[in-house]
């Protein structure tokens, strides 16, 4: 997985969070992440660490091409088993 930017990390997780219609809190306990976490990424003070990343990333699969167009746009790529 490539490095996301702070930019970035901020539309992934406000993306992937009302795509799959969960509040802040609920998206954090999905996590296993605080709400303060989900809440500062969202702002940008700071960016998930690669564990949430990697979290956000397998939320991603299952969501059919929405998923597979935010995976493309903010990892770079789809796993081949998404091809």
């Amino acid at each position: 997985m490539s490095a996301i930017e702070q930019q970035n990390s901020v539309k992934l997780v406000c993306k992937t969070r009302v795509s799959i219609e969960l509040s802040q809190v609920k998206f954090a306990a999905k996590l296993g992440v605080s709400l303060q976490s989900v809440n500062r990424w969202e702002n940008g003070r700071t960016k998930p660490l690669a564990v949430a990343l990697k979290q956000i990333e397998e939320l991603l699969q299952p969501m059919g091409n929405h998923g597979k167009d935010l995976l493309v746009k903010y990892f770079g790529k789809l796993r081949n088993r998404d091809l």
